[in-house]
């Protein structure tokens, strides 16, 4: 301790013009109101690239004007220049609104300045639609409130930045659901679904959002207000008299549409499911008999008309049973050519999935149960659904499905999932198709939607098929095939690299070549994705020249100044202008990393892996992204800061720019739960980023004394544990946690572990003689808590294992380096490791590492290879390591270990909470089946999310709130709906911890559930 004293006042001392004794390191308190105050008015720092005199004024106006966030900094622009389309576009600024007062004021605002405004959900346009060089409202962080829900009219009034999920929850309690299902529901808002007229699987029964939109309220190209509905022709006439722009919109609209009904009629696509261009149809033969409908006329315009800011939708019943028939094909083609049949049997919805994405699949931990439950080696998948309320006659309609597929030799397996258990593994690696196919690409080569979107009438499926693979084969290009076979819509990602200029030429060709294919089949461009920058320029050859020029009047009429979202769908840029790889960033120069990055482009590489899809956006099952969940910040999702990495490691100078305080801003409420190297397709791993970056950051500030203290935990441990009960004292007195509080940024909130003076080693050393044994050595890893502070869970273990017939080893050489690692402290961290390492190494040879913090024992499976690269005994270390709860059932499925059916956990109910590393690592399944292997117990696991706890994170003052927040937004909730008798589990010390302080339960550690149901 004194050594850290003495380097604590060495880095006051010559670090005193950088950082002052008052700032974020040395006063906590003052460093919460610090970054409070940093986060609300951090965007007031001028920068010289957007120090010009417009953005300065409409920077000025709009902090007069809007209650939300106002932000005109580099890097929140840099993290709204990107959507998940293969576009970027740098914006001059962006606005967080918080009601539609901010977001008319904010169109007033830059309809002054004549600079363009981009309406934006949950940035997960696969188009381009939501980049654009003006302003841009994030209507996803604020507006998203539910307003109400009518069970007896089954509608919704929403606003604009509610999730699809998050209304599908508020409405399954009144048998209700929002119709269009679409495969990102867990993050996509519905303002953005209205903005590209989004569909989904279940189009096929439910239609396209355009079917569900009464009204909406919305904010004209001049900042006034509108609410949109159906009117007849006397109020129709009544609006036409306005003095504003709606006036003059209700006045000229009708004409334009009237003047053009024959070029209407012969130039839109006849098939139904369409989102490209303006939906001129819907207002075509209004009268008498049909109301003119604003409201439906602009869902699908992209923004570029109007940005709607409350939605009243329809909402229809939700089916009290779903059941799935998955055809097994040898191939794609052989896979569509079996829709026909299944469309005759009157489907909810027939989704494709080829080889490459279930070969995808199979390298997720996430996605590992759907292995187990496919016959042989698929080419392709069909899922097949029906929906209703009369399960027998679904299950008819399975029977009447397999009855035609084997008739006509279609497919060698079907597989039935009729319980919602069933259909888990299915569905998630179903909705997840986009995802896994973006991970297939490296570096700069990329699956990329240009002709995705395509979609034809499901008879000529097949043969469109065949013959759009074709134009593929003959540009050599690889692609993925997934989509909706029951609409005819395919979803093709042709692998392409942009910062090649041949292949960029070549992708332009193979639109063009797509695109008059899609026609000569009489389908459309344009199916659900709408048209932003991939397919815009090409809208005049699509609907004629005469059409295409009345569209163009519709946005002029409705956007005189040109500002609302330019250049989509009319008056198009190249497609081939704007691209992400190619334009956007320049090469990434050298900077040399503590870690090894083994992907493609080192450190920028791993953090370029975001595609922008927005998965760590969602709300719903899953632990990614906890930060995100408690914010609704673009920043805190791992997508943003990934996106902030690679700005920052692509100016001239990367390690200076690791330095930034404004990127450690961003990066400083991840929490480090790695939820993201599993739950992210593209496994972007964050944790080990952020530990990077960290490195870099206290290189150029100095250290912190507090993450020295952190990173030397097991020291603490240890000396905590040896001079207990005396060390548990400080903890206890509030002065001095108060004093710890400010000088060192450990909370006063939450207790202190409290060290054990009978730690594990000493109990080893002392216990009675370990029972004769029969199946070798096993290695238990003593890790710094269950050694020091819970050495109960440890010795619970190993007796367990010697009474299985083991002969336990302490592997107690040091540290793992996982505390170390955590607070960036690198090179402490290999240090610690190769020690480890080293001791590990020289233990009988291939005899287990077992262990039960997951954080430590998994350190070793996945961060020692980064931290000691092309070490061979790395790698055999890792291969050896193994859960504890994997030998238990081994042990107890042999009957070497007997558990006794009047143990005080029969009849119990006991939920299981996760350790985030756990998840990443392995997942949960070994856990689960040794608790279920207790007689009489009926165990579930809690969909908890990250419990907030993070190892010190929470424990430190700034975030001490935040970990809370995290922890209340599922785990608290769900163990307070549980009865005083359930018996709570826990694998991880902060859960345990966390559960705890936040939510007043005790949580055991599973292994000690084990050791009470063990028969004496």
């Amino acid at each position: 301790m004194a050594q850290l004293l003495k380097a604590n006042r060495l880095y006051r001392t010559t670090n005193r013009k950088r950082m002052p004794l008052g700032s974020a390191d040395w006063q906590p308190r003052e460093m919460r109101r610090h970054f409070r105050h940093r986060r609300e008015n951090q965007w007031s720092t001028r920068n010289p690239m957007t120090s010009n005199t417009t953005a300065e004024r409409l920077e000025r106006a709009l902090r007069e004007t809007i209650s939300g966030e106002v932000a005109f900094d580099e890097y929140t622009r840099h993290l709204f220049s990107r959507d998940a389309s293969m576009y970027s576009i740098m914006p001059m600024g962006v606005v967080f609104p918080r009601d539609a007062d901010d977001v008319a004021a904010a169109v007033r605002a830059a309809g002054t300045e004549g600079v363009p405004i981009v309406a934006r959900g949950a940035g997960t346009s696969l188009a381009g639609q939501t980049v654009g060089s003006g302003l841009v409202l994030d209507m996803s962080r604020h507006m998203n409130r539910i307003i109400d829900i009518d069970p007896v009219a089954r509608t919704a009034l929403v606003e604009a930045g509610v999730v699809q999920d998050q209304l599908n929850r508020a409405a399954a309690a009144h048998g209700l659901m929002f119709g269009p299902d679409t495969s990102t529901s867990n993050r996509a808002t519905i303002g953005g679904m209205i903005g590209n007229n989004s569909a989904g699987s279940g189009s096929l029964t439910y239609g396209m959002t355009i079917d569900h939109v009464r009204a909406l309220d919305a904010v004209l190209a001049d900042g006034s207000r509108v609410r949109l509905a159906p009117v007849d022709e006397a109020e129709l006439e009544r609006r036409a008299h306005r003095p504003t722009l709606e006036g003059r919109i209700y006045q000229a609209l009708p004409d334009l549409i009237s003047a053009n009904e024959q070029i209407i009629e012969a130039g839109m696509p006849v098939f139904w499911r369409r989102a490209g261009g303006y939906r001129l149809d819907r207002l075509a033969g209004f009268g008498a008999d049909r109301p003119f409908d604003l409201a439906k006329f602009v869902v699908g315009a992209e923004g570029t008309l109007l940005i709607v800011t409350h939605a009243l939708v329809d909402l229809v019943p939700k089916p009290a049973h779903t059941v799935y028939a998955v055809g097994h094909f040898a191939d794609a083609i052989s896979a569509i050519e079996a829709t026909t049949d299944a469309l005759s049997c009157e489907p909810h919805q027939v989704e494709l999935m080829d080889k490459t994405i279930l070969d995808l699949s199979r390298q997720k931990i996430e996605y590992a149960s759907l292995g187990e439950i496919l016959v042989g080696d698929p080419g392709a998948l069909l899922f097949v659904s029906f929906s209703g309320d009369d399960e027998t006659e679904l299950i008819a309609k399975l029977d009447r499905l397999d009855e035609l597929w084997r008739r006509d030799g279609h497919g060698y397996h079907t597989l039935r999932a009729v319980t919602p258990a069933d259909q888990t593994a299915l569905l998630k690696v179903r909705k997840s198709s986009l995802g896994l196919l973006m991970a297939a690409g490296e570096g700069t080569r990329r699956p990329l939607a240009f002709v995705e979107d395509t979609a034809v009438e499901p008879r000529h499926l097949a043969e469109y098929t065949k013959r759009f693979k074709e134009i593929l084969d003959a540009h050599k290009l690889a692609a993925g095939f997934y989509g909706h076979c029951s609409v005819g819509c395919l979803h093709i990602r042709p692998f392409v690299d942009l910062t090649d200029p041949d292949q960029v030429v070549k992708m332009r060709t193979v639109a063009e070549a797509i695109k008059d294919l899609v026609a000569e089949y009489g389908g459309v461009n344009s199916s659900e994705h709408g048209d932003g920058l991939a397919r815009s320029e090409f809208n005049p050859g699509i609907f004629g020249d005469e059409l295409y020029e009345a569209m163009r009047k519709v946005k002029r009429l409705f956007d005189p100044g040109n500002i609302m979202n330019p250049g989509k769908i009319v008056d198009a840029p190249p497609m081939t202008e704007h691209l992400r790889d190619r334009d956007a960033l320049p090469p990434a120069p050298p900077i040399a990393t503590k870690l090894t990055f083994e992907v493609v482009g080192g450190m920028r590489g791993a953090a370029d892996r975001c595609m922008n899809i927005g998965l760590c956006r969602k709300a719903g099952p899953g632990v990614m992204c906890p930060s995100y969940i408690a914010t609704k910040n673009e920043e805190h999702a791992t997508r943003g800061r990934a996106n902030a990495l690679v700005k920052a490691l692509s100016e001239p100078d990367p390690h200076t720019a690791l330095g930034d305080e404004r990127l450690h801003d961003i990066l400083d409420l991840c929490l480090m739960c790695k939820a993201c190297k599993s739950e992210c397709p593209m496994s972007v791993d964050m944790a080990s980023l952020k530990a990077e970056a960290l490195a870099h950051h206290h290189e150029i500030h100095g250290t912190p004394l507090r993450a020295k203290v952190f990173g030397s935990i097991r020291l603490l441990n240890r000396l905590g544990s040896a001079t207990a009960p005396l060390s548990n004292l400080p903890g206890r007195i509030g002065p001095v946690r108060r004093i710890m509080d400010r000088t060192l940024g450990i909370t006063d909130a939450r207790p202190l572990p409290v060290y054990q003076r009978r730690n594990l080693i000493r109990w080893f050393r002392h216990r009675s003689a370990a029972p004769a044994t029969s199946l070798g050595t096993v290695n238990w890893l003593a890790d710094s808590f269950s050694t020091y502070t819970e050495p109960r869970i440890g010795i619970a273990a190993i007796e367990l294992l010697e009474r299985a017939g083991w002969r336990v080893d302490l592997a107690a050489g040091g540290c793992c380096g996982r505390s170390s690692m955590s607070k960036g402290l690198l090179d402490d961290a290999r240090k610690k490791a190769a020690g480890l390492i080293d001791s590990l190494a020289n233990t009988e040879p291939g005899s287990p590492i077992v262990g039960c913090e997951p954080s430590c024992l998994f350190m070793l499976r996945d961060e020692h290879a980064a931290l000691l690269p092309d070490t061979a005994a790395v790698r055999a270390v890792a291969d050896r390591v193994r859960q504890v709860e994997e030998l238990l059932i081994e042990a107890i499925d042999a009957g070497r270990l007997r558990l006794r059916a009047d143990s005080p956990l029969a009849g119990k109910r006991i939920v299981f909470h996760g350790h985030c590393h756990q998840k990443a690592e392995v997942g949960t399944a070994a856990t689960m089946a040794l608790l279920r292997r207790i007689p009489g117990a009926r165990v579930e696991e809690i969909d908890s999310g990250c419990c907030g706890m993070a190892g010190s994170f929470g424990f430190e003052s700034e975030h001490y709130q935040m970990s809370m927040n995290v922890g209340g937004d599922r785990l608290f909730p769900a163990l307070a709906a549980e009865p005083a008798d359930t018996v709570v589990a826990a694998t991880g010390v902060s859960c345990r911890q966390q559960i705890f302080h936040g939510a007043g339960r005790t949580a055991w550690h599973p292994v000690e559930l084990i050791r009470d149901a063990l028969a004496e």
